[in-house]
């Protein structure tokens, strides 16, 4: 069995009387697509959160290729190459889709002009930017500078993923990527998550659309009451069985992990 690219186990984290995670185990394998579903409230955002290093966990370890890690925040997450495309997106509308690509990351030119005068590498940036969005098939956006307030709703979401896709060396984290999208927007969308994963890049697709999860996940992992109820495997289990244990409305027989 291959080790975990991405691990946690026995996460704890509290909020005051409310425990959002519960001893919560996670297993991410290499170059899968886990969807991660569970009803409102069952602490998926936590466990993303912890992640990613948007919160840290009060119990509880997660490793990274086999070793230890703790973020203290998402930049050093990052830095360790796992990079999360969030539902708002997290771009800058007013600014350039090559600006928004680089936001934080930013070029400075070779030589003085780069560490004495801080200038910025705006055209090795275009020309990264605008090769990251051809490797994904999303060259219908023909200038790389214009606005991404300009965009429609499914062209953003691909600006977001090719620039996960371009930084997240080891592991991207997906928030509901179809959630505010119509039918061919999120298909366009389904197929940038294949091209990410054919690239051996593992994700982590968090949605409440079923029949997405269903066409495009390797396995499902099913959150509940702050932690992990079970995984299960797509091929043998149907919709209905992913809502019936993320609802309590049935308890699986034993923890089911096709992984395992």
């Amino acid at each position: 069995m291959m080790e975990p690219v991405l691990k946690a186990r026995g996460l704890v984290k509290r909020y005051g009387r409310v425990t959002a995670l519960d001893h919560c185990d996670f297993d991410l394998h290499p170059g899968e697509i886990l969807a991660v579903i569970g009803d409102n409230g069952a602490g998926k955002s936590s466990l993303i959160k912890a992640l990613s290093g948007a919160i840290q966990v009060d119990e509880g370890e997660i490793q990274l290729e086999g070793r230890p890690v703790r973020f203290a925040s998402p930049i050093a997450a990052r830095a360790a190459g796992i990079e999360t495309v969030y539902q708002t997106l997290a771009m800058a509308p007013g600014l350039s889709i090559a600006d928004n690509m680089f936001m934080g990351r930013e070029l400075r030119k070779p030589g003085l002009l780069g560490k004495v005068f801080r200038k910025l590498d705006h055209a090795e940036m275009q020309r990264i930017a605008r090769q990251k969005l051809s490797d994904l098939g999303l060259m219908t956006i023909q200038n790389i500078n214009q606005a991404v307030e300009t965009l429609s709703g499914g062209q953003r979401q691909g600006v977001a993923v090719a620039r996960a896709a371009a930084f997240g060396s080891k592991v991207i984290i997906l928030d509901e990527p179809t959630a505010a999208l119509g039918v061919k927007e999120s298909r366009r969308v389904l197929e940038l998550i294949l091209d990410v994963k054919a690239r051996g890049i593992p994700i982590i697709l968090i949605s409440h659309n079923m029949p997405h999860v269903f066409e495009v996940a390797d396995r499902v992992h099913i959150h509940r009451l702050g932690r992990r109820l079970c995984v299960i495997d797509p091929k043998t289990h149907s919709m209905s069985d992913a809502v019936a244990y993320m609802t309590g409305a049935r308890t699986p027989e034993a923890v089911l992990d096709p992984a395992a």
